[in-house]
């Protein structure tokens, strides 16, 4: 190329090296002009220094666009290219000139086609996805380096994942470098998935809020969710009783309209109460828990041709059982137990708060036991005791027993209410005796009364 433009224009400079510049069809690009302390006229050809005239300009601010003005422009000194086609990839070549000097001075700027595939439609969890990148022309002296950035920042060469997840979701970035020229083309991956990413477990008790989530990111819509065909979208629940054990089949509680109402239709009337699905939450919620919800809840999608989404949300229900019961007198002994009916994991800690003017002795151990044993309770322990579930720093739910406690009985007290008994047993013969007596002298007098009558 060099021998050529010297046999042409024997007085031409190459203002530093050639520029690659990568783009795919349709997009928007500028193209720099050389880096020349001065000039009077510039010209943008393509092909070669003597190709096709695209644009000029002059040192007077006159300039022009020789060819598709629609696609051509100037932005100062550079030349914007909108809306790429095909035949626009190849050689640029920027010219200027400062007369009444020979010398010319010419930039070359290559652009090459970019190639990046996108998937049509979106992605169900448990499909494949397969991603492109790649540039038409590489016979240069140095080939460009071209990998991919995860939506987490991964850099790998392939896209070739035969069983997508949530993980997969998000925004995918092509690198093509060369040299100090990158080029960054962003695609976007949707995987149509649920949240929680996993199956979990919720605790509450009858004290505290219950909710049962679902839903999915805010980057998906319905519209993704309808270009996939889907059919039903409910909730069905297997109810558990406190040994773990699931009794019953599963009972549907809420099927979901898909026509544009987006409405929650009642199948089994509970109190549990449904979110907008219009904005993704799909999540039941109630402001206490109770006993009977304990069990395995599954929030489903079905699509057409038998392909199912769902997740399952275990609640387990924390309780305060008291024995012999909560009622007591001062000095009868107590055991209180903590539990959900299910062995806790590993993880996952259970912390008792007792009244503030409770004289528990001895203190409750670390890590404090799911069982306390009080020998003998007095009036001090009268209130509210608390017992939480705790992971790590997060406090899971926690449950309240109330605690009524009356004082022992001592001796004196046991006298005076035996001798207030006492009285109050005499007065009572008294006065039925008094009644009786009433009684006989009333009939007497009836008696002589009626005799006198007959006589």
């Amino acid at each position: 190329f060099l021998a050529q433009v010297h046999l042409l224009f024997p007085y031409m400079l190459l203002v530093g090296a050639e520029e690659v510049i990568y783009a795919q069809v349709g997009e928007r690009v500028i193209l720099k002009p050389p880096a020349v302390d001065k000039y009077k006229y510039m010209y943008w050809r393509f092909g070669s220094p003597q190709g096709i005239q695209l644009a000029w300009r002059n040192y007077l601010s006159g300039n022009g666009i020789d060819k598709e003005e629609n696609k051509f422009a100037w932005s100062g000194s550079s030349l914007v290219i909108s809306n790429i086609e095909q035949n626009n990839f190849g050689t640029y070549y920027c010219v200027t000139s400062d007369p009444p000097s020979d010398n010319l001075a010419a930039k070359q700027v290559k652009l090459v086609k970019l190639n990046v595939t996108n998937p049509s439609s979106p992605l169900l969890p448990g499909e494949s996805l397969s991603l492109a990148c790649s540039v038409e022309d590489s016979q240069g002296d140095q080939k460009p380096n071209i990998y991919w950035q995860t939506p987490n920042g991964q850099k790998i060469k392939n896209i070739l994942v035969k069983h997508v997840t949530s993980q997969h979701n998000g925004k995918w970035t092509c690198v093509v470098k060369n040299g100090e020229n990158e080029k960054h083309t962003q695609i976007s991956v949707k995987v149509l998935d649920l949240s929680p990413a996993f199956s979990s477990t919720q605790y509450t008790s009858n004290s505290s809020r219950i909710t049962i989530p679902c839903s999915f990111a805010p980057d998906i819509t319905w519209e993704h969710f309808k270009a996939k065909d889907i059919q039903e979208v409910y909730w069905q629940f297997s109810p558990k009783i406190p040994s773990g054990v699931i009794s019953g089949g599963p009972q549907r509680l809420f099927t979901l309209s898909l026509q544009d109402s987006m409405k929650w239709n009642v199948n089994q009337h509970t109190d549990l109460k449904t979110q907008d699905p219009k904005k993704g939450d799909l999540s039941l919620t109630r402001k206490l828990g109770k006993e009977e919800d304990r069990g395995d809840y599954e929030c489903i999608m079905k699509f057409k041709g038998g392909k199912i989404l769902n997740r399952t949300v275990r609640v387990e229900v924390l309780q305060i059982i008291s024995s012999p019961r909560p009622e007591l007198i001062s000095g009868q002994p107590l055991n209180l137990t903590c539990s959900t009916g299910n062995q806790l994991p590993s993880d996952v800690q259970l912390k008792w708060s007792p009244p503030k003017q409770s004289s528990l002795s001895p203190p409750i151990p670390d890590p404090h036991p799911a069982k306390l044993t009080i020998p003998q309770v007095h009036t001090g322990d009268e209130g509210e005791w608390e017992c939480t579930l705790w992971q790590g720093s997060k406090q899971l739910t926690s449950a309240v027993i109330t605690l009524k406690i009356e004082p022992k009985l001592s001796v004196w007290m046991l006298v005076i209410i035996c001798s207030a008994a006492v009285v109050v047993i005499l007065i009572l013969i008294l006065i039925f005796i008094f009644y009786r007596r009433r009684q006989v002298q009333f009939l007497y007098f009836f008696l002589l009364d009626h005799n006198e009558a007959l006589v």
